[in-house]
């Protein structure tokens, strides 16, 4: 569910320099190029000593998009992370997107294409992966956004970066609400989890068992338990006096998740009554509800 977006296009959002980063297999040019069709200027592989000398003219006319992977030709580590910590956000507000993958993901991808590994071109692509992740460690603890590609298609890591960055003119904060099951771990990239499973579960009722948390039965049902309107009513409360505070600090992305066994039922019902909770006080909200995505494509 997205509500009401539009491209990047106000004075709020001119001034958006986007700095594109992650290990070699994860999508950078993918996403590249989804940010150029909302409009960014995109430039890849930009080496970093030039990054400063754009905005030597003046202040940009359109929101940018620069790809820095371990290619370019002065890359470093301490480089890239002093660039980061350093930018000082005078003409351009600096966002670093860090694009993930797990290591045996990449390792298939590089298996299926049957390219060279660029950190490793005379020996296995597992032997570059392994370096690269290791290199890219403190600059991904330093992203504002982080993109886990793993079980992603190029088509969903499209609608991933126009779900962050096609942001409703107006708004400066963009809001993703998840839905995971536990049994396969906690999404990358969340700012706060929240556990629903002490919650009754709808997978125990042979009625409700086949249907899923965007449903208004399986909502009821969970909505019926009687401990469900203190916790949503704290949780609500929680983030709507979270999210004023990280404008303030000027965070562009707040991301919130909710768990439960099999990431179908509680998990989901919450997600979705907190997205549309948000989105009536004027939030720009977008929802993933990751297990039920799964279960789409393995369908489809």
């Amino acid at each position: 569910m997205m509500e009401d977006l539009s491209p990047i296009a106000d004075s709020n959002t001119s001034a958006r320099l986007v700095l594109v980063t992650g290990p070699s297999g994860a999508g950078r040019s993918t996403a590249i190029r989804a940010l150029e069709d909302l409009g960014y200027e995109a430039i890849d592989n930009l080496p970093l000593s030039l990054m400063p000398r754009l905005l030597e003219s003046g202040p940009l006319q359109r929101p940018m998009a620069l790809g820095v992977d371990v290619r370019n030709r002065d890359f470093s580590t301490n480089a890239l992370i002093e660039t980061i910590d350093g930018w000082v956000p005078d003409r351009a507000t600096l966002e670093v997107l860090y694009l993930d993958c797990r290591a045996d993901v990449l390792l298939k991808r590089f298996s299926e294409t049957r390219r060279r590994h660029p950190m490793a071109p005379a020996e296995s692509p597992e032997d570059g992966i392994a370096r690269e992740l290791d290199l890219l460690g403190p600059i991904r603890a330093r992203a504002d956004l982080l993109i886990d590609s793993s079980e992603m298609s190029p088509h969903d890591m499209r609608a991933e970066v126009e779900r962050w960055f096609a942001v409703r003119r107006g708004q400066s904060l963009a809001v993703s609400v998840h839905s995971f099951s536990y049994k396969r771990g906690l999404p990358r990239g969340i700012d706060m989890v929240f556990d629903t499973r002490f919650l009754r579960n709808p997978y125990w009722d042979e009625t409700l068992r086949g249907h899923d948390g965007t449903e208004e039965t399986v909502q009821d049902y969970v909505a019926g338990d009687p401990r469900y309107p203190a916790f949503f009513s704290k949780v609500l409360g929680l983030t709507e006096m979270l999210l004023p505070a990280y404008v303030a600090e000027g965070k562009s992305y707040f991301s919130i998740a909710f768990g439960c066994t099999g990431g179908q039922h509680r998990s989901v019902t919450v997600a979705e009554r907190l997205s549309r909770a948000l989105a009536q006080s004027g939030w720009q909200v977008s929802i993933r509800h990751r297990e039920l995505e799964r279960r789409a494509a393995a369908t489809a």
